[in-house]
């Protein structure tokens, strides 16, 4: 087994093709099959099935290719360390939250690419469970989470608290200067994501504490089904602050923070503490930080309190 036959897996999974993987690796289409065939021979068993839509990962098939990109990951890592380079280079993947994609994806990317132009950045979006999973796995080199499960395979920094907000039609009349209590809005249609997500499981702790009993209308984990539902009148939803302010200044949805002590979210970065953090996500990830203060100070992050040092905030 060697790392073009690896190359060949992963390339194929990816594309479906042999013919396609052999174009984007730059080798003829033999000498693809032939490592491909090695590779089955040295696993002992077939990776791919020929389908209906071309080459089709088998069971083992999806088992080992998950396997063979964390270590085609783990060499380019090293390689990117070791090779000599006019400045901080490698590839850094770096995993947000839905919420917090529109606000610091683009902005990132544009930061890292004036600050360090050898460092290659892809940007994985998913909910915590999912981040943490990728962040122990090696999928992710560093992630915004929210309120994480306490892992000895992670060291995390809290970075910021914010409220969250109840959400609905513009005629529901939420202001943001007027906080209501889930208890006044708890006989509406409501729409959550499914359990165990973050938020659903801190509305369900307060309304355990208070007493309260929600009416649940829909669930859905995707936060764009959710406002397009109660734009579509079908009920309110919960979210924070950072995920509607656009679309209750465009006069979308109307919103207002909730009052009740508990309904606060805190969001950590979150690197590995299972392996050495290199030098170049540590130079995104103090990018990453500074940017989310400067939009803390700016007011972009609304309702948003920073809980990093001083100088992080500068």
């Amino acid at each position: 087994m060697d790392i073009k036959q690896l190359r060949a897996l992963v390339t194929i999974a990816e594309t479906g093709s042999v013919t396609k993987a052999a174009t984007l690796l730059h080798i003829v289409q033999p000498a693809v099959s032939r490592q491909l065939r090695l590779l089955e021979e040295d696993v002992g068993t077939a990776l791919f099935s020929r389908g209906r839509y071309g080459m089709e990962l088998t069971e083992s098939g999806e088992i080992f290719v998950e396997y063979a990109r964390r270590a085609l990951a783990e060499l380019d890592r090293a390689r990117s360390e070791v090779q000599p380079a006019a400045g901080v280079a490698g590839v850094v993947t770096i995993g947000l939250l839905p919420s917090t994609c529109d606000l610091l994806a683009s902005e990132l990317v544009a930061r890292v690419a004036r600050a360090y132009p050898a460092i290659r950045l892809r940007i994985s979006m998913g909910y915590t469970g999912h981040l943490q999973n990728w962040l122990e796995l090696g999928e992710a080199d560093a992630a915004l989470l929210y309120d994480p499960k306490p892992s000895p395979t992670l060291q995390v920094r809290p970075i910021l608290e914010e409220r969250l907000w109840v959400v609905g039609r513009p005629d529901a009349g939420f202001k943001a200067e007027s906080p209501v209590e889930l208890r006044q809005v708890a006989g509406e249609p409501m729409i959550l994501p499914n359990a165990p997500h973050g938020i659903r499981s801190l509305v369900e702790q307060t309304c355990a504490s208070a007493g309260i009993e929600l009416s649940i209308a829909a669930e859905t984990n995707a936060m764009s089904v959710q406002k397009g539902l109660v734009l579509g009148g079908l009920g309110i939803t919960i979210l924070p602050s950072i995920a509607i302010m656009d679309d209750v200044a465009r006069g979308l949805l109307s919103a207002a923070p909730l009052s009740d002590a508990d309904l606060l979210r805190k969001i950590v970065l979150a690197l590995p503490n299972t392996r050495r953090v290199p030098v170049a996500v540590r130079c995104v990830v103090d990018l990453l930080v500074d940017q989310i203060s400067d939009a803390v100070r700016r007011g972009q992050w609304t309702a948003a309190r920073w809980l990093g040092s001083d100088t992080d905030i500068g």
